[in-house]
């Protein structure tokens, strides 16, 4: 892939992977076993978690199906892999000219029903330190959102728990941060976590999501609305535009070093 020709995002709109594309018959597994699918996804994996969030969303979409990979899923790999070589010299860059001296501050996105196969949504998040950075995830949830707010919701979880963990660590290094400040792009989600009267859409969801509500009343993170088109968790949760996910990459501290 050395002298291949590079692509401006790490995944493309039109690659639509599933379990269904696994090739089903033995000669097209025994095929598939020539490509060095594993070993790809194994290498993009430890670059994703080390500098490279950008990869987050594609890195999560193909290593899905490290046991049974199709022709498709390779594209798709290779496609990523073509990113790749022309953002070489990207990374996360700290204190540079962008840096505001902000603490802790996060965004929270999800994608509903992103999965093809088990109709799972993503839970995506990151959060930033001096507008750069220093944690991310994107994973699918471990049950089946009714709703997209169900699913902002769940996300919205995780990313609390995150927060509180990173607010007790800045607190430790002697950075005093009363709260932190988590954006979301979803309404339903922000006033859920306000508001304690349940109703026919909410009423069945989990229990233990609700601690959102007991940290908000408490002040130790507030969820706040951000328009979509500023949101930086959103390229996490689905391939972008390209102007999209160059504002993004901006919002997240990476650039060209």
């Amino acid at each position: 892939m050395l002298n291949c020709k590079p692509v401006s995002t790490p995944m493309a709109a039109h690659f639509r992977l599933s379990s269904q594309q696994c090739p089903s018959t033995e000669s097209k597994q025994t095929e598939m076993l020539k490509t060095p699918y594993a070993s790809s996804v194994g290498c993009l994996m430890y670059a994703m978690v080390l500098t490279r969030l950008d990869l987050s969303d594609a890195v999560s979409m193909v290593s899905r199906f490290m046991s049974n990979p199709e022709k498709e899923h390779w594209r798709a790999v290779k496609w990523i892999l073509r990113y790749l070589r022309g953002t070489t010299s990207y990374g996360l860059l700290y204190g540079g000219e962008r840096a505001n001296y902000n603490l802790v501050e996060g965004s929270v996105d999800s994608d509903y029903t992103g999965d093809l196969d088990n109709r799972r949504s993503l839970t995506c998040f990151l959060f930033t330190l001096n507008s750069c950075t220093i944690s991310w995830k994107a994973s699918l949830q471990s049950v089946v959102a009714l709703s997209t707010t169900e699913a902002e919701y769940t996300a919205a979880a995780e990313a609390f728990k995150e927060a509180i963990w990173l607010r007790g660590m800045i607190n430790e290094l002697g950075y005093e941060q009363s709260s932190i400040t988590i954006l979301c792009d979803n309404q339903s989600a922000i006033s859920l976590s306000k508001n304690q009267v349940h109703h026919e859409k909410t009423k069945h969801i989990d229990i233990k999501l609700h601690f959102i509500r007991l940290e908000v009343s408490k002040g130790t993170v507030k969820l706040v609305k951000v328009y979509t088109s500023n949101n930086v968790a959103d390229m996490l949760t689905k391939p972008v535009p390209m102007a999209k996910f160059e504002h993004c990459l901006n919002l997240a501290g990476i650039c060209r070093i």
